[in-house]
């Protein structure tokens, strides 16, 4: 009987066992802490990225279908939601889907800017997002160009 109580307390973990697997996992999930913001900050990015050549330039190119010209930078990105006051017999909208009556900002809660015609795209429009910073003309703007 005694040798059998022996092996299973020799099977046990010691307390320095113990102490190395937390520590361990204290240093894992200090990780994951640290690089969260990594993590979620190029999802942010991808999200305004997404919307500005995607989604919202199928708006105005169905826009530009219908009216024959994109929205002027007066009319801005409202026009794809009220019909502007010239032309509103061949507006064909709201051109975006909406959550209320107005556009969505971008993830950093601003809204997206627009301009037609072009200043720095190709395109005939520029379209964009002022980034993390919420400031424009910075290098983390993300638009169409």
């Amino acid at each position: 009987m005694k040798s059998a109580y022996r092996s299973t307390a020799q099977q046990a973990f010691t307390l320095i066992e113990i102490l190395v697997v937390v520590a361990i996992i204290g240093l894992l999930a200090g990780l994951l802490i640290t690089n969260t913001d990594k993590i979620f900050g190029s999802s942010q990015e991808t999200v305004a990225r997404v919307f500005v050549r995607d989604s919202l330039k199928t708006s105005l190119v169905r826009y530009k279908i219908d009216l024959g010209d994109y929205p002027t930078t007066a009319e801005g990105l409202q026009a794809l939601i009220t019909a502007p006051s010239n032309g509103a017999e061949r507006w064909r909208g709201p051109y975006v889907e909406l959550n209320g009556d107005k556009l969505p900002p971008d993830p950093w809660g601003e809204p997206y800017q627009y301009a037609h015609p072009a200043t720095r795209s190709k395109s005939s429009y520029d379209l964009f997002s002022k980034g993390p910073d919420k400031t424009a003309g910075t290098e983390d703007d993300i638009g169409n160009w």
